[in-house]
């Protein structure tokens, strides 16, 4: 290991870049990284540490950091919350491990140990079938953008992609469509990690709908019938939420619905139909098996619920 004579701060966008080069990680996790670890440059130079190095980080250091996040006021006035803070942690650990991993002296990334309360079992919501088929149903599909935002939602719950991976798909890759019923496509999703998705029949049939309403050239497979005739109209994941929200509001679902909601009834759907986790890990484009399990509550809930109703003596 060798001491650096580069301060931690100026350290930070060398590991953003390894993040994507070594690492591989998506440019979401990227622009979070160093979301999160502003603050913590914040931390050290609000405490006049900007000149820390990273052989000069102590347990000590850690310690003031987290009693600072525990502190922290978020922009509405309100403490930030356990898992929040945790996310500041994780990415200052990350930065701690690259340092290992380029031999450069630091304090060690497991002596930054997560709060117990912020590693609690993930609760994932989902809408069940009926409330799927009202937001299904929510767009007026007589205009062209309710057609649409039609597809985009049949499109979400047909195929469990990320919004991300919706919204850069291009109308080439729907081209030879022709006949099918339904359609397998091939998608590079998070961490450039490629994986089949499924259009459903349903979905493959309004998407056509939808195309056959495109006179434009623009590539993108969803444009903004907004957007200036100078501008790039392709519809961008942040203009997809919002529809998702506005179709949310008009069929009366829960608020928490967003675009990732439908990719979890999707995984939900196909769980509850008997379909196994590895299976549906290839669906959702998961690199590790531990990240589909958040679904298991699904199955433990339904075991539950046949245990309490059939096994029992009565009250």
């Amino acid at each position: 290991m060798n001491k650096s004579n580069t301060s931690i701060i100026k350290h930070i966008p060398d590991f953003l870049d390894y993040c994507e080069v070594e690492k591989g990680l998506a440019n979401n996790t990227q622009k979070n990284y160093e979301r999160y670890l502003n603050k913590f440059v914040f931390w050290l130079k609000k405490t006049n540490k900007e000149n820390l190095k990273p052989h000069e980080l102590t347990g000590d250091h850690i310690w003031k950091y987290r009693l600072f996040l525990s502190r922290g006021i978020t922009a509405n006035g309100k403490s930030l919350k356990k898992l929040t803070q945790n996310y500041y942690l994780i990415a200052l650990r990350a930065l701690l491990g690259y340092f290992s991993s380029k031999d450069i002296l630091s304090l060690p990334s497991d002596k930054i140990n997560l709060p117990k309360d912020a590693r609690r079992e993930k609760v994932i919501k989902f809408l069940n079938l009926e409330q799927i088929k009202k937001l299904l149903n929510a767009p007026n599909v007589g205009t062209v953008s309710g057609l649409r935002d039609k597809v985009i939602i049949e499109s979400l719950f047909s195929t469990g992609l990320r919004i991300a991976e919706l919204a850069a798909l291009n109308r080439e890759q729907f081209n030879n469509t022709g006949n099918k019923e339904d359609l397998e496509l091939s998608v590079i999703g998070k961490g450039d990690y490629p994986r089949t998705v499924y259009f459903s029949k349903r979905a493959l049939s309004w998407l056509k709908k939808y195309l056959e309403t495109r006179n434009d050239k623009d590539k993108a497979l969803f444009v903004n019938y907004k957007s200036r005739k100078d501008a790039d109209k392709r519809l961008t994941s942040r203009s997809m939420e919002r529809i998702v929200k506005r179709y949310t509001i008009l069929a009366g679902l829960p608020t928490f619905t967003t675009p990732h909601t439908l990719r979890h009834s999707m995984a939900t759907d196909l769980l509850s139909q008997g379909v196994d986790l590895r299976t549906i890990q290839e669906f959702l484009g998961h690199r590790s098996i531990t990240s589909t399990q958040i679904y298991t509550h699904v199955t433990n809930k339904r075991l539950r619920d046949v245990h309490r109703k059939f096994h029992s003596l009565g009250e």
